[in-house]
């Protein structure tokens, strides 16, 4: 589940690219690996793994689907567990497993069965399918309508039950207030409430930074064994992009080497976007439940600049020494290794490490976020080179 995890937060980074999202699935393993907007139904059987701007799950998933994007839609039969995240999540499909989903706007239709249990969080979420296992939902707005089996825990500022909502576990939930929940639904019985206040939040965090138990000082076999982890994280992630998708990774690394200062100032820019929108989310109850989706997608954003400026830089240098442009697969890799394993090394140089190892992380950043305004708003024009010359296409 570890590896699954990675690989989608790692397929985020596609977004910004140009030529992937219009290719066809791609498999690994016997999991099929979706980036775009494709629509195609689907014959998996393994997992799904996809994203883009708009995601569209359609036909048959034998074991678990992973989907991320800004519109997720899912009208595929999953059937094992499905994870969807986005603005607006809609599931329409049948799933076999536990369901998973999170997103400003969550819900899920009448034919969207769950066979085991339902986590749901967003700024609204509404629950029309029924759920054999038990629900947890958490949102500015929450609304229950219809059969669930097991127990629920609802916690929201406004909650409300349709005329198909019926429990049949117990209810616990939390709301500004005590609410009126019609006998229908569930007996009084078994039902507990408990205030929701978000300073409680905030207090029940600081207790637990204020209470937590620091270990003692590392050994030099636990910092080396971290090192060593580390340093294959990065080199399996981007042994992946180089592999899945060359030329998107050319285009990237071509576009920082053209303009590396304003790659630069969009890093800047692009790392304060993200930095930014976890103030934002908690000022509002609906944004909340967004800010762990915001500190993961800022997380993601930071490790792949990360590898992507090494290994910029290391390309860099090997032409230097008489490389080729674009070199084969086996030299690209090489460059990876080199410039991955020397950048890691330089954080334990106190102050001028950390700093060029931020300055690689703002590089890598900045050919994202240049390519990724790019996608959404077109390209203004050709990329220009250092001395502001049109620089010729890459061939697909």
């Amino acid at each position: 589940m570890e590896f699954k995890g990675i690989l989608l937060a790692s397929l985020l980074a596609t977004l910004a690219s140009h030529g992937f999202a219009d290719t066809s699935d791609r498999m690994i393993g016997g999991d099929i690996l979706r980036a775009g907007d494709s629509s195609a139904p689907l014959q998996a059987t393994r997992d799904v793994l996809a994203t883009g701007a708009t995601v569209t799950l359609d036909g048959t998933v034998a074991q678990d689907a992973h989907a991320a994007g800004f519109v997720v839609d899912v009208d595929a039969a999953t059937g094992g567990d499905l994870y969807a995240v986005g603005f607006s999540v809609g599931l329409r499909g049948a799933v076999g497993g536990d369901l998973t989903a999170s997103g400003f706007s969550v819900r899920t239709s009448t034919g969207a069965s769950v066979g085991g249990n339902a986590r749901l969080a967003g700024g609204r979420v509404t629950i029309d399918g029924p759920v054999q296992g038990a629900l947890a939902a958490a949102g500015g707005s929450v609304t229950l309508n219809s059969d669930v089996s097991g127990d629920v825990m609802l916690a929201g500022e406004t909650l409300k039950f349709g005329p198909d909502a019926r429990i049949g576990g117990t209810l616990s939930y939390s709301a500004p207030t005590r609410i009126d929940i019609p006998e229908r639904v569930i007996p009084a019985d078994r039902v507990t409430f408990e205030p929701y206040e978000r300073r409680e939040v905030i207090r029940d965090a600081r207790d637990t930074w204020e209470n937590w138990e620091y270990p003692v000082l590392p050994t030099f076999l636990t910092v080396l064994s971290g090192f060593l982890i580390t340093l294959g994280f990065f080199i399996v992630i981007g042994a992946l992009f180089l592999t899945l998708a060359p030329a998107q990774v050319r285009h990237l690394r071509h576009s920082i080497e053209a303009r590396p200062g304003m790659a630069l100032l969009s890093g800047v820019i692009g790392l304060s976007i993200l930095f930014g929108l976890v103030p934002i989310s908690a000022m509002a109850v609906v944004g909340i439940p967004l800010i762990p989706i915001v500190l993961l997608a800022t997380v993601a954003v930071w490790t792949l600049g990360y590898i992507l400026g090494a290994y910029v830089l290391a390309m860099r240098s090997l032409r230097a020494f008489g490389a080729a442009e674009d070199p084969q697969i086996w030299m690209r890799l090489l460059a990876l290794v080199i410039g991955v394993t020397i950048v890691t090394l330089l954080n334990f140089i106190p102050v001028l490490g950390w700093m060029a190892n931020f300055a690689l992380v703002l590089l890598g950043i900045g050919g994202m976020t240049t390519a990724l305004f790019e996608r959404l708003v077109g390209n203004a024009g050709p990329t220009l080179d250092a001395e502001m010359r049109p620089m010729e296409r890459d061939p697909d």
